[in-house]
């Protein structure tokens, strides 16, 4: 009996993530991906003339008719795991925004061969929401986090909301999710002097906390490589002020390398896809709110799946369609390049 088709691209990579945005919207401003605040304009003034395509992308919400339904999510996730797909993660925007989201949760929960179902949410509504998450079958959850004070975390997402995340970081733990993630986009100049005390937070909450470097997604096209702070830079400022000890990698395809604390709990890892990219073995593949499939973050094209569902596609011609556009995922990105050229739609509107 010949085995089952698997999603694989050209260059031999199974994917078995994939990441699912529920929504555009999204009800923080953070400087990365939608600076739309005041304090975003005046950091970035004067940096638009400065970029090769400086021109900033036009903000156009999605009709709430453009999103998938719970209907047709299920049926792609369902096509999705018999294809090899074992990990789906929820995002957005800003997912909990998507009402009955738990429901949602339910269903994923239930399809065979989903393995890991996760969510990623800035964790503003998570207090709300999150003890019917957990019953309906979410088993892991990463929150946004770049800041611990409070004056500097409105600077960097235009929200006063600092105390909510710190909130539902305690509530993940308290619900028994494992491991709970905390992100920080790390901005030269905005929050960078806040290194040290995000990684004691980690220790002392024992979470697991990711540096991730700014990426050139935010919808200002304002980016320059000059505001990254390398996961080099991070790791030796982490190592000279506390004792780290690396811990082995769980998969190739991780994003993270990742050390624990010599003499304590809690995690630190290093995303860093702009100075040491890990394209060579990435598994993962994206679906839009709108139904769109992107295999890689930074693909300058979509492919349009949403049509096809609506216009009646069998499964059978849907597998196949997932299989084809699997075959051409990029190799890898080119941030840094000559020939980069940053994504149509910001990170709002891809899905993280």
């Amino acid at each position: 009996m010949s085995a089952a088709p698997r999603l694989i691209d050209s260059h031999g990579r199974i994917l078995r993530d994939l990441r699912i945005s529920l929504t555009d919207r999204c009800n923080f401003r953070c400087l990365y991906c939608l600076p739309e605040t005041e304090a975003a304009q005046n950091f970035y003034r004067g940096r638009w003339a400065a970029m090769p395509h400086s021109t900033p992308i036009a903000r156009q919400w999605q009709p709430q008719a453009n999103f998938l339904t719970f209907d047709e999510l299920e049926r792609v996730i369902r096509l999705a795991a018999g294809l090899g797909i074992q990990k789906i993660r929820l995002t957005g925007g800003e997912p909990l925004l998507r009402p009955k989201i738990e429901e949602l949760v339910g269903r994923i929960a239930g399809i065979p061969g989903i393995e890991d179902l996760a969510l990623t949410t800035n964790g503003f509504l998570f207090p709300k929401v999150g003890r019917a998450l957990r019953a309906a079958g979410l088993r892991r959850v990463s929150f946004s986090l770049d800041s611990l004070d409070r004056e500097n975390f409105q600077k960097l997402t235009g929200r006063d909301g600092l105390a909510e995340v710190l909130e539902s970081i305690r509530l993940a733990r308290e619900l028994g999710m494992a491991p709970v993630k905390v992100n920080a986009v790390i901005i030269r100049g905005i929050n960078d002097h806040e290194i040290e005390g995000l990684a004691d937070f980690a220790r002392e909450q024992d979470v697991a906390m990711r540096f991730i470097e700014f990426m050139p997604l935010d919808s200002a096209r304002a980016w320059q490589r000059e505001l990254v702070v390398s996961g080099g830079e991070v790791l030796r400022r982490l190592q000279s002020h506390r004792e780290l000890v690396p811990a082995p990698a769980k998969s190739p395809a991780e994003t993270a390398r990742r050390w624990r604390f010599a003499d304590g709990r809690g995690e630190i890892g290093l995303i860093s896809p702009v100075s040491e990219p890990f394209c060579g073995h990435c598994n993962r593949i994206r679906l839009t709110a709108d139904g769109k499939i992107r295999t890689c973050l930074f693909s300058v094209v979509e492919h349009d799946l949403r049509s096809r569902l609506r216009d009646g596609d069998s499964d059978e011609s849907l597998a196949e369609y997932l299989l084809t556009v699997a075959l051409g995922k990029e190799a890898r990105h080119h941030i840094g390049e000559p020939e980069f050229v940053a994504p149509e739609r910001s990170m709002s509107c891809i899905g993280g």
